[in-house]
């Protein structure tokens, strides 16, 4: 079973190996434990030279003790980011905000008002109110420099839904407004205690796959929806019973059933409206380099031009966004709440919307951070957008997440462009709705198609690359949540990709890392993952098993523990099925390599106990190798350490295996 005496002198590692020194070389004289060979007669030597250090050297400088006010202040400034950005804040950056924002807030405001009533069926003044508050309120918080907030085309769908499926079930006693409202408030809520329980990390959970298929999903849901307005079919689709608590796959059977009777003036302006704002799009695609092309609002000349034209020739037969009822800004109040029942229903659903908005507006604060070398903490972010969603709720309001990716391409260097946004949306309630009394309904649903379009576009790219790498899993996911989606609801798809997203993290989770290594074999003790041994060349150390855990222990991965060692017990890797036959013999001892191991809590330590205590009652010796301080005093207090004997317990394996060398005999059998 083992390789020469002089193995006792070779390190086990899996990438170092410590040889002997050779003939006529002189041994060298160290206090290293890896080492053990000492010469037997040292000679006294010449003291070594002092080394001369040619890097200079870093000090951590001591700072002065603060008091409770100047702690309290840094504190705040950290949490309010405004009280740091704004003191320090540079001129030369003001005219480039300036565009940003005005640009930014020529873009948005049509988007508002196009969400809030084609996709929210809500008063277009709410989807201002939804760039606002939550655009000021969010630069005073947020961390992102670039982030805009506002409503956005997939939150929005999900919110018009939610309100149409309540609204279904009991229409008499509900308000939409208000369960819009509330809706908002339960999101800014929701989101704000998961910054305040430091839960940032959530943007990790969610697959790409899962997130990309609903995101694909979702476009070809709001695209077939505003279909039936580009067309001109709202009057016969309400005929034919299509409501909004309708399946995409009913909206898609109807528009393909009445294309041939679309209003020809309708579908021609539509046609005109999305015709220019993809020419735009294009061109800034094909030139960007070039600034002016890149902060033309097409969005808001589109808006222009068609109102301006509709004014003058009065087309007959083309829906028109007609007086939109301001008033001002509401006083910020608490939306009424409706039945406990429904309460359920749009908490829930504020959650879903809370857990998507934020990992898309946070993949977007990260990209943004990256180009321009500053950091973005996940955790302030939802602080953020809580508080943002909050003041939205308080004054009727839709969600507002990180809506659009304009702010960077049009010169944004702090979150004042945002700010200016926001001002310059609270200037358009008071002053310009007015002017959008001859903007045409089919204008508004063009910038949503052209807006999802995008989304759709980005598809392709991700298929591509799962097909090339053969991620068939990924693949799988992805189908499943956008036909889930498509074919039944979008509650449904959204449920889908967070309770999967979640599944797939516990399931990676309470797996356990944990292998059997094997000798190399040769002259030394060096050994390497069972998995990374070549075909026909795997040498196990006979009556002996090395089982590596490659991970801290913790509660949630140590449930399977037992399970998993018993199958490397019996077949040494876990891609063996279980149904085959046993491919290891019987075995006397299990060395356990804990090196990775650098914490364990108290549900891991008893699991170990057990673990030991099952292989004890079976006279196999255990041995621990290499504990880490953080899990030694665990190891003593439990009992543990007793329980395996202090004797047992080593700093490398190839120590271990020279003690079941000196004591073959393992325990006395009755």
């Amino acid at each position: 079973m083992s390789p020469p005496a002089s193995h006792t002198q070779q390190e086990d590692s899996d990438d170092d190996v410590i040889e002997l020194p050779r003939s006529g070389e002189q041994t060298p004289l160290v206090r290293d434990e890896s080492q053990t060979s000492v010469p037997s007669d040292p000679t006294p030597c010449a003291p070594p030279p002092p080394i001369m250090n040619t890097v200079p050297s870093a000090f951590v400088y001591d700072v002065p003790p603060k008091d409770k006010l100047q702690t309290f202040w840094t504190r705040t400034k950290y949490y309010v980011p405004v009280l740091q950005w704004l003191p320090q804040y540079d001129m030369r950056l003001l005219l480039g905000d300036v565009i940003a924002g005005l640009t930014l807030s020529c873009l948005l405001i049509p988007q508002g008002l196009s969400y809030a009533t084609a996709l929210c069926k809500l008063p277009a003044v709410h989807g201002l109110y939804a760039i606002a508050f939550p655009a000021t309120t969010y630069a005073f918080f947020g961390t992102s420099r670039q982030l805009s907030m506002g409503p956005e085309a997939t939150l929005s769908m999900l919110v018009g839904s939610a309100i149409a499926q309540t609204m279904h079930s009991d229409a008499s006693e509900l308000n939409p407004l208000a369960l819009a409202s509330l809706m908002t408030l339960f999101v800014g809520l929701f989101t704000f205690l998961l910054g305040l329980f430091r839960l940032g990390f959530l943007d990790s959970l969610m697959s790409r796959a899962l997130l990309r298929g609903f995101i694909t999903a979702v476009a070809i849901v709001v695209m077939v929806q505003q279909s039936i307005t580009l067309l001109g079919l709202v009057e016969r689709s309400e005929e034919a019973g299509i409501n909004e608590a309708s399946s995409t796959i009913d909206r898609a059977i109807f528009v393909a059933g009445n294309f041939h009777h679309a209003h020809s003036l309708t579908t021609i302006v539509s046609g005109i409206a999305c015709g220019f704002l993809l020419g735009f799009r294009l061109l800034k695609h094909r030139f960007p380099n070039s600034a002016r092309l890149q902060i033309t609002p097409e969005v808001l000349l589109v808006v222009v031009l068609a109102t301006w034209l509709t004014s003058i020739f009065r087309w007959e037969g083309l829906q028109i966004l007609g007086d939109v009822q301001s008033g001002g800004v509401p006083w910020p109040s608490i939306p009424s709440m409706p039945k406990a029942k429904h309460v359920k229903d749009v908490a829930f659903m504020s959650a879903l919307i809370s857990i998507l908005g934020f990992v898309e507006s946070i993949v977007i604060s990260k990209t943004y951070s990256s180009k321009h070398n500053y950091s973005v903490s996940p955790n302030r972010e939802l602080i953020a957008m809580g508080v943002a969603n909050i003041m939205g709720g308080l004054f009727q309001g839709i969600p507002a997440f990180g809506s659009v990716k304009i702010n960077d391409r049009a010169g944004a260097r702090t979150q004042l462009a945002g700010f200016i946004a926001g001002v310059i949306a609270l200037l358009a309630i008071f002053f310009l709705l007015p002017y959008f009394y001859y903007l045409p309904k089919a204008v508004l649903s063009s910038i949503i198609f052209v807006a999802v379009l995008s989304l759709l576009a980005e598809a392709p790219e991700d298929i591509e690359f799962m097909w090339r790498i053969h991620a068939w899993r990924d693949f799988t996911l992805l189908c499943a949540t956008f036909l889930a989606t498509v074919a039944i609801s979008l509650e449904a798809g959204t449920l889908l990709a967070v309770s999967l997203s979640l599944l797939l993290t516990v399931k990676q989770t309470s797996y356990p890392r944990i292998t059997i290594m094997v000798w190399e074999g040769g002259w030394m003790w060096k050994f390497k993952p069972i998995r990374d041994a070549p075909e026909g060349m795997i040498e196990h150390v006979e009556d002996v098993l090395i089982v590596r855990v490659e991970e801290p222990l913790f509660f949630a991965n140590t449930g399977q523990l037992k399970d998993r060692l018993r199958r490397l017990e019996q077949f040494g890797d876990m891609s063996v099925h279980p149904s085959e036959e046993p491919r290891l013999g019987a075995i006397s001892n299990v060395i356990f390599d804990v090196e990775q191991m650098l914490e364990i809590d108290a549900s891991a330590i008893q699991i170990l106990i057990e673990i030991v205590e099952a292989y004890n009652a079976r006279y196999v010796q255990v041995f621990f190798v290499k504990i880490h301080e953080n899990a030694r005093e665990l190891f003593e207090l439990s009992g543990l350490t007793e329980k395996v004997g202090p004797d047992h317990i080593f700093k490398r394996v190839s120590t271990a295996i020279d003690y079941i060398e000196r004591h073959p005999q393992g325990y006395d059998t009755p």
